[in-house]
């Protein structure tokens, strides 16, 4: 019998992950049974249940995978000095997490941020999915101090502000437009870089467009 690889395991669960993610995005994660899941992999129950045990370890699964995917951005920005720019450094991360499934389209629209609003819905009524996003969050908001402590340190920023308070702000801008193009449609990136700019400008009489 032919050995089964590494990658070829890697493929697969990835190929569950994007097919669950789809499908919770699509038709929402109580509307969505393991069955509808089986049917977008075109695979069989036991070929998928071999990685995930129903649909809470999956939603659980892809939330950890995104919130680590994001830590790990803002803790490389950390260890420059100074970091980037939060302009630029949202719309980097913001860029390659929503860029990087841009596979997540039903019927020409993309639904990706349907898909989060559901997870933070779902978070209200599931305690291992919210102890999950809790502790994912967490990692986050400690790497995103680490930057604001950058920014301090170079003095980019006024040192008399908790960096959790601007952590926290920061993780609630980029919700925010994650719900906007939920609700209202997509729009690029740039929209929350240029906003992002405009604020930071402010107090700044040397800024120009």
């Amino acid at each position: 019998m032919a050995r089964v690889t590494q990658e070829h395991l890697d493929a697969r669960r990835r190929q569950i992950l994007d097919g669950a993610a789809l499908c919770f995005a699509r038709n929402g994660f109580h509307a969505t049974s393991m069955q509808d899941v089986l049917k977008e992999v075109d695979l069989s129950a036991g070929a998928v249940y071999r990685y995930f045990s129903g649909k809470d370890e999956l939603i659980s699964a892809i939330v950890t995978e995104v919130l680590s995917e994001i830590r790990e951005h803002f803790e490389a920005a950390a260890r420059q000095s100074p970091p980037p720019p939060p302009d630029e450094l949202v719309g980097r991360v913001m860029g390659s997490v929503l860029g990087g499934r841009s596979g997540m389209v039903h019927n020409g629209e993309f639904v990706y941020p349907r898909l989060i609003i559901q997870v933070w819905t779902e978070t209200l009524r599931n305690e291992e999915l919210s102890a999950a996003i809790n502790d994912g969050y967490g990692s986050v908001r400690a790497a995103w101090m680490k930057v604001v402590q950058g920014y301090q340190d170079a003095g980019m920023m006024r040192d008399d502000v908790p960096a959790e308070s601007v952590a926290r702000t920061m993780i609630a801008t980029a919700q925010g437009f994650v719900a906007q193009m939920a609700i209202f449609g997509a729009a690029p990136v740039e929209v929350l870089q240029e906003g992002l700019r405009g604020l930071m400008s402010m107090g700044n009489p040397d800024a120009r467009a």
